[in-house]
This record gives structure tokens, sequence and C-alpha cells, in this order.
């Protein structure tokens, strides 16, 4: 049967998106990922965040998450079977027929770039293991299904580089950012930068906005930015120029723009 002109469509529920830290600092975590965009989305209902404390899945009675190297060498290791329990119990959040993928933060991992931010936002539940101190037991990898980086750079535990990721990634949701449409045109998506931004006071300290973002020809507009965003790109990042890695990330871009998760 045909709805009634006038009639409101009825239009599918959209899916949360489950994100999971193990972490030895949750309160760091529930703090940063209260505000702003990804406070909202929790708000929202658009994504639910968990957290597991590392500490809680020791056994012992001073609740030791790491210990000497063997074979020697400066620093802790944190323990294989501490966070394999902890791993377990951050599986116990994904919910049920939902897809999930245990990512491990690490200096050895993949960069991670736009396009995996794309494809990791299709998955439903993401689960962050945050490393401390010297690293992990390397028996961890077998537990894990994705390793990543933020770049070859050390930082003091994997905390941050979860968060950049699930920020990253918790924008290509549907529902997250206000408007969806402000994605298609940010850096990166097409391996652009994105063009340069302008707003009022239309002129300042001698400086003035564009005159075509002023003229209110759209179809000008669009193509002035869009021959900003590339002559920008060749002048600041010509690493991002090269054709295959374009024609890559418009397939990632694709399903985003035909609206799908």
């Amino acid at each position: 049967m045909l709805p009634k002109k006038g009639a409101l469509k009825m239009t599918a529920p959209i899916t949360p998106l489950h994100i999971t830290f193990v972490t030895l600092f949750p309160e760091a975590i529930e703090t940063m990922m209260a505000v702003s965009i990804l406070g909202r989305a929790q708000q929202n209902g658009h994504l639910v965040l968990h957290t597991v404390q590392i500490r809680e899945h020791a056994l012992d009675k001073h609740q030791m998450v790491d210990d000497t190297p063997c074979g020697g060498g400066a620093g802790q290791v944190m323990k294989v079977d501490v966070l394999h329990r902890a791993i377990l119990a951050a599986q116990n959040n994904t919910p049920e027929n939902a897809s999930s993928k245990v990512i491990l933060l690490d200096p050895a991992g993949q960069p991670f770039q736009q396009n995996a931010a794309i494809s990791l936002a299709k998955t439903d539940h993401l689960i962050f293991i945050c490393g401390r101190y010297e690293g992990v037991d390397a028996r961890v990898w077998n537990y894990v299904d994705e390793t990543w980086s933020l770049g070859d750079f050390v930082i003091t535990g994997g905390e941050l580089a979860g968060l950049v990721m699930a920020d990253a990634i918790a924008r290509m949701r549907p529902g997250v950012l206000g408007n969806a449409d402000s994605i298609q045109t940010e850096s990166h998506m097409e391996n652009l930068l994105e063009h340069h931004q302008y707003t009022r006071p239309i002129e300042y300290d001698h400086w003035q906005v564009p005159d075509v973002l002023l003229s209110g020809h759209h179809q000008k507009i669009e193509q002035a930015r869009q021959e900003d965003a590339q002559a920008r790109t060749q002048r600041l990042r010509p690493d991002l120029c090269d054709n295959d890695q374009q024609t890559q990330a418009r397939e990632c871009l694709a399903p985003l723009r035909k609206g799908e998760s």
C-alpha cells in the first residue's frame, strides 16, 4: 500500500558505533570523549563508549600488568595473560550480530590514514588496545585483528593514538556530524587538502576574502574551491598527488557518497 500523501517517511534506525578502550587510564579516555562532536554523538545514541581497566584483569594482589623483558633490557613489558583477559572482557561489549575488530596501537603498525578511517567506520565495534611502557608482549599480536600507528614516532602510550583514530573514524558514521555534507570536502577525502576557508570580517589588516566567494555564483564558487584545493595540495603535499592514491581514495569514498554505512 502506498503511503498517504503528506505522510512521514519511516527511516531505518542508525546503528550506533561501539568503541571500547582497553587501557590503564579509562578516566582520561572518558574525559576526552565526552566533549564536542563525540560527546553529542554519545548523547544522541550514535556512539557508545566502553572502557576496560587493564588492572582489573591482573590476578595477583598487587594487580601487576607488566614485568621485566625476557633476555634482559630496559623498561617493562605489558603481560600477555593480563591483556588477553582484558581483550576477552572488551569483546563482551560487542552487540549481538555486530561486526567487531580488535586493534592494537603500536609504533610497528600500519600508518593510519583517512582511507583507513572510512574503512574502519564500517565496523560496528572497535576495540583499541592501548599499550604502555616498552610495549606489549609479542604474543598479544595473536589476539588482535589489526595493528595501527599514527606515524614514525613514539608517544608515551596508546591512549592518544586511540583517541585520534576514534575521532577520525566516528566522523565517518551516519548521524555523528550535524552536517554530513561537510565530510565530502575535508582534507584527505580524495587525497586532496581542503580548500582555504574564510569567514567575517570580509577585510582584516588589508587582507580580503576572495571576491568569488562573495559572488553568490555557486558553480563558480565550487570551481574556485576545487582549483584552490588542487593547487594547495600540489604546493604543500605533492606526495598526495599520485594518481593511484587518488583513485583508491575515490573508491573508498564512493559508498559514503551513496549514503551507505
